[in-house]
């Protein structure tokens, strides 16, 4: 399993600007508050929604665990080329369930209301999906999935853009989905990369 710190993805400037995923740090606490704050449309797609510095630590300290354990390898999405010594924060994106056998694992991601339009969420989810296939994640992954609710058009562009096929439907199950889901998967083929689209 890579070690967290040694974890850092780069994306370059082609497409649009350079990103670098990177893992969360405790010092991105207020940043994340910030980002959240005030995002209606954030807080309506992802449950990871957090109101103070305190949450925002709570939330961080749960990714760490999720990079010991092997289980979940989250990654601020940040800009490559900012003032800030740590990157203008951009979003999240995560490999979820790594563990859970089969050769699968789901992706989940999310942008700062500031980084919407501008190709973050495609260009981030295209270099994770590269870097878990090329066995970044410590383990052979074979197939990547994708879940957002049916109404949220914005995620279903940015899977459909990453070569992420609609692939089903998962029934609602509130109170916490209380929409169906919409399913889309993404193959590896046989070389190791990503299957052409």
């Amino acid at each position: 399993m890579p070690r967290t710190e040694d974890t850092v993805l780069r994306v370059d400037a082609e497409g649009g600007e350079a990103l670098l995923l990177r893992p969360w740090r405790p010092e991105d606490a207020a940043r994340l508050v910030l980002t959240q704050r005030g995002d209606a449309a954030l807080r309506r797609w992802t449950g990871a929604a957090v109101d103070d510095e305190a949450a925002a630590a709570r939330w961080i300290a749960e990714q760490a665990r999720g990079w010991e354990t092997g289980d979940r390898l989250a990654f601020a999405v940040v800009a490559a080329e900012s003032p800030s010594p740590d990157g203008e924060l951009l979003g999240h994106i995560a490999l979820k369930e790594v563990l859970s056998g089969g050769g699968r694992a789901e992706v989940g991601y999310w942008t700062a209301a500031r980084a919407r339009g501008r190709g973050v969420a495609p260009r981030a989810l295209t270099a994770l999906t590269e870097w878990a296939f090329d066995g970044g994640a410590g383990r052979s992954l074979t197939r990547l999935e994708l879940l957002h609710q049916m109404d949220n058009t914005a995620s279903c562009r940015v899977a459909l853009k990453s070569g992420y096929e609609r692939t089903g439907t998962v029934p609602a199950a509130p109170p916490e989905y209380p929409l169906d889901g919409c399913l889309h998967a993404r193959p590896r083929d046989g070389q190791g990369r990503i299957a052409s689209t």
